[in-house]
Parts: C-alpha cells; structure tokens; sequence
C-alpha cells in the first residue's frame, strides 16, 4: 500500500478480501452439540458479530460461510451437500467439533466420518464440544483465508478438479 498526503493506493484484490472477510454471511447447520456451543458463542458474552459474522443466514442462497456443527448421519450427507450446492460463489466451509470432522466417537456405520467425505472443508475447530474460544478462532482463521484467498481462484483448474473430486458440478 502506498500512501500520501490526501490519497492512498492499493491492490483491489486487497480491498475485496478485507471486505469479504469483515462481512461473512454464516449459515449454522447444527445438529447436536456443537449447536448449543455456537449459541453461546453468538450471545453477548463472546458476541460473534464483532468480527463480522453478525448477520446468520439460514437460506443456503444467501450465505458464503456453512459452518457444520455436530454428529452428520450418513443419510444427511446428501442434504449436507446440496446445501453447499445451492451457496453461491465464493464459499467457505468451517467443520466444527470432533463429529463433523472425523465422526468424533461415533465411530459406527450410520455416522459420517467428518463431512470432507461429501464436501470441501476450509477449516477444521477441534473440540468435543468446542469452546466458544475455539469457534471464535476458527472464524479468524477463515477471515485470514479469505483476506488472502485470490479472486480469481474459484476459476481456476484446481479449484474445478477439487469439485469434481467430490462430483459437484
């Protein structure tokens, strides 16, 4: 960045990531106890909306941050997908608690082990539940991903074949 007396210059690609990262659109799909954590890290005590994140979306269509929190069946793992589905570009996924990201104890045939089996997962929070600490610095670590995400990289080949390697068109 260079800057001066009455201007300042910058990359644009800089501009749109730190816009991009300061209003992130988060739709929760929670499905056991991961849920009442992020509850709690939404209220005033941790208060999710300083960093952005203020305004919860629960149409898939009008978010770009799908935070999967808790125990996935197998049977939700093409609900799970069409969700991601129906996000419009670009989108981030943050895997939230043991269970969404390796099935947790839950080691049995019903239970998905962690949701990168059916889609693309950015950032994993560890934890059984994990704290509201822990969700907090999984949305800092997604704000720093975006901030220096490429914009142009959601049409890039790669991009397009880690698509194609989970069959999402």
């Amino acid at each position: 960045m260079y800057v001066g007396e009455g201007f300042g210059l910058t990359q644009m690609e800089k501009v749109i990531g730190l816009a991009r990262a300061n209003s992130i659109w988060p739709l929760p799909f929670a499905t056991s106890c991961c849920g009442i954590e992020f509850m709690a890290t939404m209220a005033a005590t941790y208060d999710l909306g300083r960093f952005g994140a203020e305004r919860l979306s629960f149409s898939p269509r009008q978010a770009d941050l799908l935070m999967v929190m808790g125990t996935i069946a197998k049977k939700m793992g093409p609900v799970l997908k069409q969700v991601y589905t129906q996000m419009a570009e670009p989108k981030w996924v943050i895997a939230v608690g043991a269970c969404a990201s390796s099935g947790g104890i839950f080691d049995t045939y019903s239970v998905l082990q962690g949701i990168d089996k059916v889609i693309p997962v950015d950032v994993y929070v560890p934890g059984c539940p994990p704290p509201p600490e822990a969700i907090l610095d999984g949305i800092l670590k997604i704000q720093e991903l975006i901030k220096h995400e490429p914009i142009r990289r959601r049409q890039s080949e790669e991009y397009n074949q880690l698509l194609q390697s989970y069959n999402i068109d």
